[in-house]
């Protein structure tokens, strides 16, 4: 099956292919994406728990949708995994939900609820779902709130905090899927500067996809605003990246929108995508 993509869904400063561009790589007039090398995206046949995949085409197919719009990775990605890929979401923003459910509309969607998200952003996920009628898959901890008088782990011990109310979940919801999509982009922090956009997720034993890897802050603001897209409460209260409430606030003029996550510590990620 071979899944087009309009180019109404691209990256909005990609160049973009000739018309339609399939998940195979080529346009609508049998070229290929890359333009020179006459072949169609590599095949890459992975299974959760049934061994690496060819790292070297997984390498190539990740060097071609670098030229091209986030939908064709978006489209590889559901042509080669059908229900075996999944997309997680942490609800700070509809882009990559927007794009997916164009290209694969019952696409499942993964939402950690770590029990400490704030009621911002609960009732945004509410929104998204009634929106896009999304195939929502929302995952809890398997942790007790502490009780009365009790110090909850993100007091003392934060890395083991997101350890048990993040990467154990996702891990589980993870289980027996062949591969899944993030939101994770390069200019976030220096720690995903070289996320590439296709990639074996070794941790997981399965293929990690970012379509909008390449993606800018101002790539992001300028697709909500040319889609209209609904857009997190917290965000015109300057909140620029949004996690737990204990562990997140709002950040000052000059400062890095990661600067208000786990802020007075060294800590710069969650686990999920170490």
């Amino acid at each position: 099956m071979s899944v087009e993509i309009p180019v109404t869904v691209a990256h909005p400063t990609a160049a973009l292919p000739a018309d339609r561009l399939t998940a195979d790589g080529r346009t609508a007039d049998g070229r290929t994406a890359d333009g020179l090398s006459g072949e169609p995206f590599p095949r890459v046949e992975t299974t959760n728990g049934e061994g690496l995949p060819d790292l070297r085409e997984l390498a190539a197919v990740s060097k071609l949708l670098e030229t091209n719009p986030a939908a064709a990775a978006i489209g590889w990605a559901a042509d080669r995994f059908g229900d075996g890929l999944v997309l997680a979401s942490s609800f700070q923003d509809s882009v990559l939900l927007d794009l997916a459910v164009q290209v694969k509309p019952d696409v499942e969607v993964i939402f950690l609820d770590t029990q400490y998200h704030f009621p911002e952003t609960l009732d945004y996920v509410e929104t998204l779902r009634e929106r896009y009628d999304l195939n929502l898959n929302v995952v809890t901890p398997g942790v007790e709130l502490p009780g009365p008088g009790e110090l909850d782990r993100w007091m003392t011990d934060t890395d083991g905090c997101c350890g048990a109310r993040k990467v154990v979940p996702m891990a589980r919801a993870l289980s027996g899927k062949r591969a899944w999509m993030t939101g994770v982009r390069r200019d976030e922090a220096a720690t995903r500067a070289s996320t590439p956009i296709v990639t074996w997720d070794v941790s997981r034993g399965l293929v990690k996809v970012n379509p909008i890897a390449t993606w800018s802050d101002q790539d992001v603001e300028q697709y909500i605003r040319d889609r209209e897209l609904a857009v997190h409460p917290l965000t015109d209260q300057g909140y620029a990246s949004i996690g737990c409430w204990p562990c997140t606030r709002a950040v000052g003029d000059g400062e890095d929108a990661r600067a208000g996550r786990w802020a007075g510590t060294d800590k710069l990620e969650c686990g999920l995508h170490a």
